[in-house]
């Protein structure tokens, strides 16, 4: 069934398939999490919304229409959640962002990378939720400006509005780092 694609998978969901959704999970759960993880600063939560998403679309499997890529589409979904859990509560704070370790820096350089990747996230978590959203789908996840606008049920250029606002916000709050 690996051989299959995403909306093919996902039409045999809609026909009851579980195997299926079982490898749309599989192939989807870690990028749906990065992104959840890196909005709301907290791996649990994050899990609780990357499983809530999952569980909405096989809900929802038999109204899907592969209109779009089934990343695009779970991803929305995450968003959506994603905002909806912001809205609710304000963010947690954090200084831990999922982040590659590079195993042949000196220990100062790693340390300053964290003090960085810290005051990075408390700026992130200081903007508005969709602006914060565009910023995490762009940067951490290098998604283009159609795929942003897709996502994020908006055109392209109210992603680049977004991006421009979140951009100077950053710039501002983030002005006294070395470069």
């Amino acid at each position: 069934m690996t051989a299959l694609k995403d909306k093919q998978l996902m039409l045999r969901v809609a026909e009851g398939d579980l195997n299926a959704f079982n490898e749309l999970v599989c192939r989807h759960q870690h990028s749906a999490w990065g992104i959840a993880h890196r909005f709301l600063g907290d791996p649990v939560e994050a899990e609780d919304i990357v499983q809530e998403a999952f569980i909405r679309i096989l809900d929802a499997s038999s109204r899907y229409k592969p209109s779009a890529a089934f990343s695009t589409y779970l991803h929305g979904v995450v968003i959506r959640l994603c905002i909806d859990n912001s809205r609710k509560k304000r963010p947690i704070l954090t200084n831990d962002l999922p982040e590659m370790v590079d195993l042949f820096s000196d220990p100062t350089t790693i340390l300053d990378q964290k003090d960085r990747d810290a005051l990075i996230r408390k700026a992130l978590d200081t903007l508005p939720s969709r602006q914060r959203m565009v910023v995490i789908l762009k940067y951490y996840e290098g998604l283009n400006y159609n795929e942003l606008a897709q996502t994020m049920e908006t055109t392209v250029k109210a992603v680049e509005r977004l991006l421009n606002r979140a951009r100077k916000s950053l710039q501002k709050r983030l002005s006294h780092m070395d470069r």
